[in-house]
């Protein structure tokens, strides 16, 4: 499919209007063409009902009527049109002149005001004009009221009004042509700064992810120009989680690797199968280790600001999850010697995503059971929309509380124990996909308290 032109899209859009104001003006200028023909040659109907009048009097009770040549006269330079005239009496009775001339279609019978109007005779349009004239006779001092019209065919009118119909379109066309022209070189103008921006976006690297700059360029841009540069950050953004995510991978897994190397060959060396199966555990150990980290960093990265995921949240029941959650977690803190347990009977709604709530208790839960030590409680307890995870351990110092949430931050209190610093980052991030909030506190009696607040389901 081809490609709309915006070049072509905007002159059409000034075009049609164009040509459709000037269909109106054209309607528009033929009324008032026509109105002004009408004034005009109305003036010279009158003054012919002017001077006829003139030579009708009432002498002795009879009509006498004298038509004064220059009252017709007028009308002989008007080429192609023709003249009617009738004189009848208030019956209907013409006196002289062309029979069957129509009357007004309402008449107005003020005395000596002239009507104009239009009508039809002989199969011809008519441009008429009427006047009742009152006759007085001095000898018999009758008065008689007598009608006096004159009608002119419509050609010399139409004619005058397409004339001034074809000149004023033929200076409109003139004008909206020259306009077409202005707004086409204004167009190319217009969108040179697009083209400039676009020959811009083209000499750019594949590797420059700097903002565009827009000082230069018109403010209609400027909302465009924007919404490149938002995207480039994300992108760059992106770009930087990947990078960090490479490092951080070939930092975490420098260790295990080397570990796993070490105790393989060790394992290839020993000739006592005792001896052989210690090492084959600690190879194991690093291998799990090992997978758990890389699990954690694909995570992390997964879940990070820059990454573009955003999680599908639904109407679920936290309690539910955190009870599911907590017992499949008790074989693990049995056998490394930690009381585990849940409190929580009342039903909690939150919007959420359940993988990921399950992967955050798990991180609180793991992190509990590491960090507190054989012979402690572990309690994941819901209040609300509040999740708790609650130990007796060592606690973390105040002055760490904050640290402890950046990725790969191991705090004095678990400087002994494997780990990667990962989980409290992990929790933060799901965390923050839910719009909730994360909180460290001391344990009454001593330890740690995690609070996840949940905003109410919608």
């Amino acid at each position: 499919m081809r490609a709309a032109s915006l070049r072509l899209q905007l002159t059409l859009w000034l075009l049609l209007p164009l040509l459709g104001l000037l269909a109106l003006d054209a309607w528009l200028t033929d009324r008032r063409a026509m109105a002004a023909a009408h004034h005009a040659f109305d003036r010279t109907l009158a003054a012919s009902l002017k001077s006829m009048r003139e030579g009708i009097s009432l002498r002795d009770g009879r009509v006498e009527v004298e038509v004064p040549y220059l009252a017709l006269e007028v009308f002989d330079a008007e080429a192609g049109s023709r003249i009617y005239y009738q004189i009848r009496d208030d019956h209907g009775v013409t006196i002289t002149g062309y029979e069957g001339l129509p009357m007004p279609p309402e008449p107005v019978r003020s005395l000596y005001r002239t009507q104009f109007y239009d009508a039809e005779y002989r199969g011809e349009p008519l441009r008429m004009a009427a006047m009742p004239l009152p006759l007085h006779d001095v000898r018999s001092a009758r008065t008689q009221l007598v009608w006096v019209l004159v009608a002119e065919t419509t050609e010399p009118r139409e004619q005058l009004a397409q004339d001034i119909l074809v000149g004023s379109l033929l200076q409109e066309l003139m004008l909206v042509s020259l306009a077409l022209v202005i707004v086409w070189f204004g167009v190319q103008r217009g969108l040179r700064p697009l083209r400039r921006l676009s020959d811009a976006m083209t000499a750019r690297g594949p590797d420059d992810l700097e903002p565009l700059a827009d000082a230069a360029l018109p403010v209609e841009t400027k909302p465009l120009v924007l919404a490149v540069n938002q995207y480039v950050a994300r992108l760059h953004g992106m770009v930087q989680g990947r990078k960090r995510f490479f490092a951080d991978a070939a930092h975490q897994l420098k260790t295990p690797l080397a570990i796993i190397q070490a105790e393989s060959e060790l394992a290839l060396r020993e000739q006592d199968l005792p001896g052989v199966r210690t090492h084959v555990e600690r190879l194991h150990g690093s291998v799990r280790q090992a997978a758990k980290e890389v699990e954690q960093l694909l995570s992390l990265s997964r879940l990070e600001p820059d990454s573009g995921y955003a999680p599908t949240l639904r109407r679920l029941r936290l309690d539910t999850i955190a009870q599911t959650v907590a017992l499949e977690w008790a074989p693990l803190a049995r056998r490394d010697g930690v009381d585990l347990g849940f409190e929580g009977n009342t039903a909690v709604e939150i919007d959420g995503q359940p993988d990921l709530l399950q992967e955050m208790l798990g991180n609180l839960i793991d992190n509990a059971i590491r960090y507190a030590g054989a012979g402690a409680i572990v309690t994941v307890r819901i209040d609300g929309p509040c999740l708790f995870v609650e130990d007796n351990g060592p606690g973390i110092a105040t002055f760490e509380r904050d640290s402890v949430f950046h990725r790969f931050y191991r705090g004095e209190a678990s400087a002994a124990r494997a780990g990667s610093g990962l989980g409290l980052s992990i929790v933060r991030e799901i965390a923050r996909l839910h719009g909730a909030t994360v909180a460290l506190a001391e344990t009454q009696g001593g330890g740690l308290t995690v609070a996840v607040r949940f905003p109410p389901a919608s």
